[in-house]
């Protein structure tokens, strides 16, 4: 099948992926959890059992913002709160107690600064920065082209500028946070897509050794054989981070819709925007080659 026939369609999806998004961020920004912001942290000891579903509705119900609750062991529960006063506390312990009919334990209450700070931030910009370069000449020597390296790297920013502008427009629309498990799941993006990509990759190069044919008709030749594979690696994880939102509860929810976006998008771009970026600078190439 000629799937690069329809490269400007690709690359038309890309663009206005990417104006949305970009849309999104200058107008809306991205909407920073407890982690970036800081906030107030609760832990209570709950004899009994409570359904954490029923408890951050509740709380929402009281104008309380819960940003996550988590569970330790059987009987202890930590909360996470914008920063928050003595009257606000006392109408959560209010709200916990109307939910069961146990005893309500208040073990700790704290606000505290963030665990994200601009250090960190730069630190991890630089990583990536840094880790970005190493890929782009790994890759670069391992298929003996830079167009190879740098397609690739471009494909992975493509990916991870997408997953960032959708959470401002998911953000400013169903109240999505950015938070440490935001980034967690934006890092595991950028390795996905980059592993996708250089399956097809090492199936143009192996092609390259064994046809005599032009860069798009191995490239189309590499995405057909390698398309089954990669739809059925990614509905395997598509499936489980389903399941996860629809059953995981209101402490990973955003985190597995992170996960799933970036997973959808990264076996979107190693065929259709890898793929074709790689042909389109080659093809360039051969242009100003002839015009010289």
């Amino acid at each position: 099948m000629n799937w690069l026939r329809f490269k400007l369609i690709y690359y038309l999806t890309s663009l206005t992926l990417i104006g949305i998004g970009l849309f999104s961020l200058i107008n809306w920004g991205l909407k920073l959890g407890v982690d970036f912001t800081g906030g107030a942290i609760l832990e209570y000891r709950i004899e009994g059992e409570i359904s954490t579903e029923d408890i951050a509705k509740n709380l929402e119900e009281k104008e309380l913002e819960v940003s996550s609750i988590q569970t330790f062991g059987e009987n202890t529960y930590l909360f996470r709160f914008p920063p928050i006063g003595q009257e606000e506390k006392e109408k959560i312990q209010s709200v916990l107690q109307e939910a069961t009919d146990a005893e309500v334990t208040e073990l700790r209450f704290e606000n505290v600064g963030p665990s994200i700070g601009p250090e960190l931030v730069k630190k991890t910009v630089y990583a990536i920065a840094i880790a970005a370069v190493a890929i782009l000449f790994w890759v670069a020597i391992q298929f003996k082209s830079i167009k190879f390296g740098t397609s690739a790297i471009l494909a992975m920013f493509h990916d991870s500028f997408i997953l960032i502008g959708s959470f401002a427009f998911l953000g400013h629309f169903l109240g999505a946070e950015v938070d440490f498990l935001f980034v967690t799941a934006l890092l595991t993006t950028l390795s996905f897509s980059v592993h996708d990509t250089i399956v097809v990759y090492d199936r143009i190069r192996e092609s390259q050794r064994k046809i005599d044919g032009s860069l798009t008709e191995l490239a189309n030749r590499a995405i057909s054989e390698t398309m089954v594979r990669s739809l059925n690696n990614s509905f395997t994880i598509i499936f489980m981070l389903v399941a996860l939102i629809l059953m995981g509860g209101t402490t990973i929810k955003w985190f597995a819709v992170a996960l799933l976006i970036g997973t959808i998008l990264g076996t979107y771009s190693s065929p259709f925007v890898a793929v074709p970026l790689l042909v389109t600078w080659d093809e360039l190439a051969a242009k100003i080659r002839r015009k010289r």
